[in-house]
């Protein structure tokens, strides 16, 4: 397996940079299931863009600013939004079906979602994601310098650093600078590993949300990417900022469907359910910020949590009831279907909803080329940490970022002169054998997601944090001792990845002795006057 790139994702990141270099470069796009698996496509409310003169790049780089709690880079956040529109716009020029609307100066609708000062967010309708991954998928499946490889696990990373001397890289030497030279991937049809080289390889792996037990996310979420950079030798910032969405179905049958932002940018109203005895029915986020519904999501987040664990109630109402059926279906199809689906009429009824874990705004540490600190070895989307999102995310900049940065790597990549990239060692499975007891992954995975919920979450202590420090030390200890021993398996290699960004989560998370933004701590509930990164760099080895 020979590419100029490897790119490991199918999400928006992903995509849009193998669009982007396969007119001069050959391809490979390596996702753990289909192409269409990942969260972009999953993504309801929108793009979040400067499409309009009312509005201007100031105002949407104030408004990220003021989201991220003072810990977002200006100058990387002024850089994404200063490229919004020409990113927009090649989207369009794709044939993404971006609802329309007559009266725009664009001719496209644009909504608002909590934290932005003016309507700009570019949307298809409540199902963005689908309309854009589904659009930019089939040019990527018919280009013939893209190959794409679905139900593939990247197991690591190959850094030249790494190798033992080996007979057949004695003919191209391995570079005097430590440089990714590809990665090795397990082919889940045959469980046999493949090893890649690649001149170049891009991580677009998504985030971490299955670290904990509720999440938003889709399976594929388990931190991949930055636990192989992190092994890798890269540098990773800002973990301890784990978004919670505010508004997830709260149902004993949905498996966490995300009930977009713009449900409240729209004149949604967040209600006492009737459990909560004679305040049921009140609303209550404006006696929690005077922004009210409209508020940054990690305030709506702690304001649902305060109000659920103060009353002894497992969920809030979101009612947007008072809107004509009409208005709703038209721009809440999926979320109008789904509901109806669980027996609840979103044009009658309020919908239940809890938080959970929707968007990891740390990473990888990337430049806004995308590179990090191995040569060769590139993060793209929410596996990186550009600066973008500081404390907490604003809503819809996560799939801008993707764009932006997405095409700058690919110019990166694009401009470089050919790499000799040596002959690869194939894996090794001479010293291992089958498992014997494969429960022990399933029992290790839910474990860690149910202290992660319990100790790791909305609110944190110090005390939490230790104790939950403690049971991933352990953990890690069984799973390396696991990996060392026995033929890996899918579960295996998502519940290693789990583990280490996990510890990366905590670790961050001890280190930041303020509240601020997504991360709050009962230890430490002031802000300090500076706002600085939490960067933890990998040992030795």
């Amino acid at each position: 397996m020979k590419f100029d790139v490897a790119i490991v994702g199918s999400g928006l990141a992903g995509l849009s940079v193998a669009l982007h270099l396969a007119q001069t470069r050959t391809v490979a796009i390596i996702s753990k299931r289909a192409l269409l698996d990942g969260a972009s496509n999953w993504a309801q409310g929108g793009i979040a863009a400067v499409l309009d003169s009312n509005d201007s790049v100031d105002e949407h780089v104030n408004d990220t600013l003021i989201a991220g709690g003072g810990l977002c880079d200006e100058a990387a956040t002024r850089y994404i939004i200063g490229h919004s529109r020409e990113a927009i716009e090649w989207l369009i020029e794709q044939g993404v079906p971006f609802t329309r609307d007559a009266n725009a100066e664009m001719g496209f609708h644009l909504t608002r979602e909590g934290g932005h000062s003016q309507r700009r967010i570019i949307h298809a309708a409540d199902a963005t994601g689908h309309a854009v991954q589904v659009t930019l998928e089939q040019k990527v499946r018919a280009h013939p310098n893209i190959t794409v490889f679905e139900q593939h696990c990247a197991i690591d990373v190959i850094s030249s650093d790494k190798l033992a001397p080996a007979p057949g890289n004695a003919a191209t030497p391995t570079p005097s600078t430590p440089r990714c030279l590809g990665l090795y991937v397990q082919d889940e049809g045959t469980g046999a590993v493949l090893t890649f080289e690649a001149e170049h390889t891009v991580l677009c792996t998504g985030g971490a949300g299955k670290t904990y037990l509720y999440t938003t996310n889709p399976d594929t979420a388990t931190g991949d990417g930055i636990a192989m950079a992190w092994r890798a030798g890269c540098r990773v910032s800002n973990m301890e900022f784990i978004q919670f969405h505010p508004t997830c179905l709260y149902h004993p049958f949905a498996k966490s469907f995300l009930i977009t932002e713009a449900i409240r940018g729209e004149g949604g109203l967040l209600l006492l359910p009737p459990e909560a005895g004679a305040a049921g029915g009140t609303r209550f986020m404006p006696a929690h910020d005077e922004r009210g519904e409209l508020a940054p999501r990690d305030v709506v987040a702690r304001a649902i949590d305060f109000e659920m664990k103060k009353r002894g109630i497992d969920y809030v109402n979101l009612d947007i009831s008072h809107k004509s059926p009409e208005f709703l279906m038209e721009h809440f199809p999926t979320i109008y279907a789904r509901c109806l689906e669980y027996g609840i009429d979103i044009t009658r009824q309020p919908i239940p909803v809890v938080p959970a874990v929707h968007f990891t705004c740390g990473g990888v540490v990337t430049d806004l080329a995308g590179r990090t600190d191995l040569e060769g070895l590139y993060a793209v989307g929410e596996t990186a940490c550009t600066g973008l999102h500081g404390a907490n995310r604003l809503a819809s900049n996560s799939l801008l970022e993707c764009l932006v940065i997405g095409r700058a790597c690919a110019r990166f990549i694009a401009e470089q002169g050919p790499i000799n990239v040596p002959a690869l060692p194939q894996w090794d499975e001479s010293r291992v054998t089958n498992a014997d007891e494969e429960v022990v992954i399933s029992h290790n995975w839910d474990e860690l997601r149910r202290f992660m919920w319990n100790y790791v979450g909305i609110v944190r202590t110090d005390k939490r944090l230790e104790r939950a420090q403690h049971r991933i030390a352990l953990l890690k200890e069984e799973i390396d001792e696991y990996y060392r021993n026995f033929r890996i398996t899918h579960d295996l290699l998502e519940l290693r990845n789990l583990v280490d960004v996990a510890e990366l989560i905590v670790k961050s998370a001890l280190t930041r002795r303020e509240s601020r933004g997504l991360h709050f701590s009962r230890d430490y509930p002031a802000t300090l006057p500076k706002a600085l990164p939490s960067i933890l760099t990998p040992p030795r080895r």
